[in-house]
């Protein structure tokens, strides 16, 4: 992590009061986080706390209440004319997230298509690289989630943690700033967790942005720049993965992690 602190201080997420609500159930209460370029943040919390609503807000999946969110300098999901927000177009959001890349629990790959295909395909269609160019670098990535020579495999013949290194490298094909993952190994086999951790350590490693939702305790421990805990659409506390998990402030924190231990 000490190869990381020397980053560019440059702000690549700003939300501003989030707040979200599904019909009466306010889900987020006024959300607030700066992520600098290359730091890490972990945001933890148990089921139900805005956690993985939060993350989809950052890329307009789910759309705000009110609130703002600025990635690398862009208003997201929105245009400002005057003191009114007016929607983008579903065009103009794809362009957006172009830059920001998702990985979900649940792997989302083509079932049709092989792995080649499902790295190199988005980037032909939206980055107007030419085939030559997105094999490539589909092949390099494959090769840095330590799956080369699987090409030409179909998702039902990965298991669950190669799919999700998979997903994982289909995502960095785009050449996002920014990595959102939303408990990335939650759906995996505990024997299966540590080999996309490792993957996500290496990213970490290499000066990526990152937003990660997990209840990997020691990922966080190990990885994060800074924790965020949070519950009921709040944050609770934050500060150095340290701090928050070996020595929480908060006693909704404390009860939170003797259950995760």
């Amino acid at each position: 992590m000490s190869d990381r602190s020397k980053q560019s201080a440059s702000v690549v997420v700003e939300a501003t009061d989030v707040h979200k609500s599904f019909g009466t159930l306010d889900v987020l209460k006024g959300i607030n986080l700066t992520v600098r370029k290359g730091e890490v943040v972990c945001l933890l919390g148990p089921s139900g706390s805005g956690k993985s609503t939060f993350l989809r807000c950052i890329n307009h999946l789910e759309t705000m209440t009110s609130g703002r969110i600025v990635v690398d300098g862009q208003l997201i999901g929105y245009h400002e004319r005057g003191d009114e927000l007016h929607e983008m177009s579903g065009k103009e959001l794809a362009v957006q997230r172009r830059d920001i890349g998702m990985v979900f629990q649940r792997f989302n790959l083509f079932a049709h298509q092989d792995v080649l295909t499902n790295i190199s395909q988005a980037p032909i269609l939206n980055r107007g690289k030419s085939r030559d160019q997105a094999v490539a670098r589909a092949k390099q990535l494959l090769k840095m989630v330590d799956l080369e020579g699987r090409e030409g495999a179909y998702p039902y013949q990965l298991s669950g943690g190669q799919q999700q290194r998979v997903a994982i490298a289909r995502a960095l094909a785009m050449e996002p700033k920014l990595m959102l993952f939303d408990e990335p190994t939650s759906a995996l086999d505990p024997e299966l967790v540590g080999e996309v951790l490792s993957v996500m350590r290496k990213l970490a490693d290499e000066g990526m942005t990152m937003i990660v939702v997990t209840h990997e305790m020691s990922f966080a421990r190990d990885v994060a720049d800074r924790v965020v805990f949070m519950d009921q659409g709040v944050v609770v506390e934050e500060g150095t993965a340290r701090d928050v998990i070996d020595s929480p402030q908060q006693e909704r924190t404390r009860a939170f992690l003797r259950r995760m231990h």
